[in-house]
């Protein structure tokens, strides 16, 4: 990552994505767009670390809600790869309320519900900072693959 705007994040398809068979979808977009893939998953999430990751949702009324969503299955934790990449991604997703995103959006075009808390299909990291705190929870360093793609002479000037 030699460019200071190469940068990495943490996106994760949560279990309604799964279950929908949307994963494959999904990384798709992430490459399309340029992203290189250096880590990634398919797990059960213990319910310890969704607390931990979306502490800062502790709070919230619908949080034991959430937290039993997010225990109903299998979950895709990954790690993305590019330029201004916690940007992009959050861009790629769109909205975390369905009724927010736009056409063309990961969101947009497949989530079903309509709740912030409801089944929203993928989380990503919304700043560098958390990418980094979330890529810690959830990976260590030795599945942090680092290589180059041939293509990238060809996606980054």
């Amino acid at each position: 990552m030699g460019d200071p705007n190469v940068e990495r994040t943490f996106i994760m398809i949560k279990p309604d994505g799964v279950h929908r068979g949307l994963v494959g979808k999904i990384i798709k977009r992430f490459e399309s767009k340029g992203f290189k893939l250096v880590a990634m998953k398919f797990m059960w999430p213990s319910e310890q670390l969704l607390r931990q990751h979306y502490s800062d949702l502790s709070n919230n009324q619908f949080f034991p809600g959430f937290i039993k969503y997010m225990l109903s299955g299998p979950v895709v934790p990954m790690v993305w790869e590019g330029l201004d990449a916690v940007k992009t991604a959050r861009f790629l997703l769109c909205a975390a309320n369905r009724k927010d995103a736009n056409p063309g959006t990961i969101r947009g075009d497949l989530c079903t519900q309509t709740e912030h808390s409801g089944p929203n299909v993928i989380h990503g990291a919304d700043a560098v900072e958390a990418a980094e705190r979330e890529i810690g929870l959830w990976f260590t360093e030795k599945e942090l693959v680092t290589w180059t793609r041939t293509v990238d002479t060809w996606v980054y000037e």
